[in-house]
């Protein structure tokens, strides 16, 4: 059932993705119907955020029991007594599930518009609030205290400061504003902090502003699983490479039970900033982060013995984590994909570089494991493909857990080889709401399976670099 219309592309966009989810290996193994079905079914579910809010619990400072048993009591506050059940996961065993009620289509549209841009409408779709730098335009006489619908400007079409908007907006929910017209749009600059209390959305997922802030991390299903296949132990060295906002990087120190050395890179530093923040609130101690580009992570020369950040000697690391850059196209939900061509094709020689480091990085023996969360196969499968071909010294690993599906055809990898590869394909499930009455009917475990399938687009390699040089 699909409430909202499919992702668009930019035209060059779209005739490149069909290419390659009509790739010859594909339709030969599936054949073109099912092919063709199942890259629609992936469009749709692309526009539709996912079924279930992940979130992770920091176990370095609490229970998951007495995380849970705190987060339902929130949850039953903020839905004000709705019973929604919070989810424990047999095979991870550090999240909780809360499934997403909707969509909700009996929500009644108010007079009073506000209209946001298009990230801040996905983020209201997951549960945020409208923060005031996220708001376009308001009708022309919004109050405070007014209630007013919230629609986004998927296209990005509309003016800052319009009274009224024509174009192609989404209904998102209702809420209440907590400032003017005239106090949002303020010739002394753009206020922060809350503008519209959102009240009735069209998918309810809980607000987790201010929730528990020290024992949860906001996290996708996938994004937990990774640090999980890597594995780290505690007293190793870990490099997370390319490691903002420090979602993975806290995870991979709880992990280690805080002991040992987790190495966080980001060559922003505001971003880098934000991983310092995050592991602070969490109350871990073994992170570094540091401000620097990765693909100049590797030292030519002998360092000194005190410098402790990068760049680092050849085999410096026990375990890497490559979470690479990418054309992010597995994010949901995304209704209207606005990179160019230029920009998708961009990202495959830029990950071949991080790469080529994290090997160089990596001691004998040693894992890596390379991320994305996109859905083509240029950096997905295809960089597996090169890898192997590129360093004999690397070998394909099973992942534990393996609750993705396998890797996709047409990239020219062996069937053995794709059944090591995890792809979490959302079009795996069909795209389904969920009303309180079929919620509280579902069994838990269909629920599980359900969360393992209908979250972001994401794909994990794991590699072990051999000893023999």
């Amino acid at each position: 059932m699909s409430f909202f219309p499919k992702i668009s592309f930019q035209h060059e966009v779209e005739e490149y993705l069909t290419k390659v989810f009509r790739n010859n290996e594909l339709i030969t193994a599936l054949g073109t119907q099912e092919a063709e079905s199942k890259y629609q079914s992936l469009l749709s579910h692309l526009s539709h955020p996912p079924g279930f809010t992940t979130v992770r619990v920091n176990t370095h400072l609490a229970s998951v029991k007495h995380v849970k048993k705190l987060l339902f009591e929130e949850i039953q506050k903020q839905f004000k007594g709705l019973c929604v059940p919070v989810l424990e996961h047999p095979k991870i065993q550090d999240i909780l599930l809360i499934p997403v009620i909707g969509p909700r289509q009996d929500l009644k549209k108010h007079a009073s518009e506000v209209i946001v841009g298009a990230h801040c409408g996905y983020a209201v779709l997951r549960g945020a609030h409208v923060y005031v730098p996220g708001i376009i335009s308001t009708s022309r006489f919004m109050k405070a205290g007014d209630l007013v619908s919230v629609y986004s400007d998927i296209e990005g079409k509309c003016k800052r400061g319009a009274k009224e908007f024509e174009g192609v907006k989404v209904f998102l929910g209702n809420g209440i504003s907590e400032l003017s017209r005239s106090e949002i749009f303020s010739s002394s600059g753009p206020l922060n902090g809350m503008g519209i209390r959102m009240i009735e959305r069209v998918y309810l997922s809980p607000s987790f502003d201010n929730v528990l802030p020290s024992h949860l991390f906001l996290q996708n299903l996938p994004s937990v699983v990774v640090s999980h296949i890597l594995n780290p132990q505690p007293g190793e060295r870990i490099l997370d490479m390319c490691a903002a906002p420090g979602g993975k990087t806290t995870h991979l120190a709880t992990l280690m039970r805080d002991q040992g050395e987790v190495i966080a890179m980001d060559k922003i530093a505001n971003k880098v900033k934000k991983i310092k923040q995050n592991a602070e609130l969490l109350q871990l101690n073994c992170i570094k982060a540091f401000c620097y580009d990765g693909i100049k992570a590797l030292s030519v020369e002998k360092r000194e013995d005190e410098q402790e950040g990068p760049p680092f000697l050849p085999e410096s690391f026990d375990r890497i984590l490559l979470d690479a850059p990418c054309s992010g196209m597995g994010q949901r939900p995304n209704m209207a994909y606005s990179s160019t061509l230029k920009e998708v094709t961009s990202y495959q020689p830029l990950q071949r570089k991080l790469f080529t480091v994290a090997v160089k990085l990596l001691k004998p023996g040693g894992v890596l494991v390379y991320s994305t969360c996109t859905i083509t196969l240029s950096e997905n499968e295809e960089q597996v493909a090169w890898a192997l071909k590129t360093f004999p010294c690397l070998q394909l690993q099973p992942q534990e857990p393996h609750i993705g599906g396998e890797g996709m055809r047409g990239a020219g990898l062996s069937l053995d080889q794709l059944k090591l590869l995890q792809r979490f394909d959302p079009s795996a499930v069909t795209l389904q709401g969920m009303d309180i009455n079929s919620l509280q009917d579902s069994r838990e475990d269909d629920l599980i399976s359900l969360a393992n399938k209908d979250c972001i687009g994401f794909f994990i390699a794991k590699f072990i670099k051999s000893n023999s040089k």
